[in-house]
């Protein structure tokens, strides 16, 4: 679909000047583009830059019967706009398992169908979307000492290009974390990479895999593993006593509600490192229920035969891995005795989360222009806009990682996602709208060297 832009946009040459342009285009951002388009003749002109290849979101985790932890009406639209065509629920219609879906009676689909539905989404906007592009600059754009505009830099197999634009969303999401020490290597792998490195094996049966966590992605793992390896022996490695239920009772998800975000926002810090310390078991380091039975119960009837290849190490960590030709030798140590295990493993995963990179990065020196907090943190307006100096009025808006410390817990999760892209819309749309000014007159960007594609 064209999309005409707000009121002043202006072209140079042949190069428009975008409203928008979105760097990254996960869920986040597609919800964004939805967001934006479903304002119609008053959509703001919006580009996304994604460094895949197509839409993809944690592929390497679409186990065959994981399911959602978050219900399906908080997909991409519907708690903004129930209208949308673009919900869960029309996308079941288009697919024909509507009452399908219905008759199973449950609110949290196959991870796999969620992508898919994701998938579908994605298509619906690609005309706002271009693949293959890595973002390797922003540029400030000055107009009389001050910056109102950025020039983005990407590049792809078409080669190079530069793109203007007077805001731009940050929505690179979070970067797998791995223990000091510890590098990716054919025997040692993060959980994101899990599905891939499963198919490398290409029919080899590994005799014996770590799994160092204790959430949600090591269980599954843990699962996904002793399952579909009937010959393999998978050691499962935490800290705690066993795995620890997420709390999803009714009142506790109200941390997810988007008024929580206002709440949340609005606190002294103190009451902030309170609200995180004491809700944090909604999401990090905890587990299904139905998940720990399932676990258990392999582990008990294992232990009735007499035949044991899913074992446990609690109350335990990994204090070193030598990885080897020959395997990686894995030393476990219990933090009640002291008492340290040698293992041989064939493939060492890692279920250790993900860590949000310093959200500004790609700012270069413009990064010193945007304000912090006393603990180094970027602040953010409620409308996750980035908080500068004002040499720096061109807007920087996050999506995600790095909003956790000002927003709340769903921050980088998809509870809010249909209602935080709805809000930076609409800021988006507000600063155009107080806006006198015009960037036509700015220096064009640079040419475009071999770029073929077009938005």
């Amino acid at each position: 679909m064209e999309r005409t832009g707000m009121v002043g946009l202006a072209a140079q040459a042949g190069h428009p000047v975008y409203d928008v342009i979105g760097v990254g285009f996960g869920p986040s951002n597609l919800a964004l583009a939805i967001a934006a388009g479903e304002r119609g003749k008053a959509a703001p002109r919006a580009l996304f830059l994604e460094r895949q290849a197509r839409f993809g979101w944690h592929r390497g985790m679409l186990i065959e019967d994981a399911t959602m932890q978050v219900s399906f009406l908080k997909d991409l639209v519907t708690l903004r706009n129930p209208a949308s065509e673009f919900s869960f629920l029309t996308y079941l219609h288009q697919n024909g398992r509507l009452i399908d879906f219905i008759n199973h009676k449950t609110l949290f689909p196959l991870r796999i169908e969620f992508h898919d539905y994701l998938e579908w989404a994605a298509s619906k906007v690609s005309d706002v979307v271009r693949y293959d592009r890595e973002v390797q600059a922003v540029r400030p754009v000055r107009t009389d000492g001050v910056i109102d505009a950025f020039d983005v830099t990407s590049a792809g197999q078409n080669g190079t290009s530069v793109d203007r634009t007077r805001n731009l969303v940050l929505g690179v999401g979070l970067k797998p974390h791995l223990p000091a020490g510890i590098s990716r290597s054919d025997r040692v792998w993060h959980n994101q990479e899990l599905l891939t490195r499963v198919r490398e094996l290409d029919g080899r049966t590994p005799g014996r895999f770590v799994v160092v966590g204790a959430g949600q992605s090591a269980a599954e793992v843990t699962a996904f593993l002793h399952e579909t390896f009937p010959q393999s022996e998978v050691c499962a490695v935490f800290s705690r006593f066993g795995y620890s239920p997420a709390d999803d009772s009714p009142f506790a998800n109200r941390v997810f509600d988007p008024e929580a975000v206002d709440e949340f926002y609005s606190a002294p810090e103190d009451v902030k490192r309170m609200v995180l310390d004491y809700h944090g078991n909604t999401n990090y380091s905890v587990v299904d229920a139905e998940l720990i039975e399932d676990l258990y119960g392999r582990l008990y009837r294992e232990r009735v035969l007499g035949a044991e290849r899913l074992r446990t190490f609690n109350v335990s960590r990994v204090v070193d891995v030598v990885d080897t030709d020959e395997d990686a030798a894995v030393t476990i140590e219990s933090l009640s005795t002291g008492q340290k295990t040698q293992l041989s493993a064939d493939v060492v995963v890692y279920c250790t989360g993900y860590r949000p990179a310093d959200p500004v990065a790609l700012l270069g020196e413009m990064g010193e222009l945007c304000r912090r907090d006393q603990d180094g943190r970027v602040k953010i307006g409620r409308d996750y806009r980035v908080q500068t100096t004002g040499e720096l009025q061109a807007g920087i808006y996050l999506q995600g990682g790095g909003t956790e410390h000002s927003h709340g817990l769903a921050s980088s999760l998809l509870s809010n996602t249909a209602i935080r892209a709805g809000e930076i819309v609409d800021s988006i749309a507000a600063a155009a709208a107080r806006s006198t000014g015009d960037i036509a007159d700015v220096e064009e960007p640079s040419a475009v060297p071999d770029f073929a594609g077009s938005h």
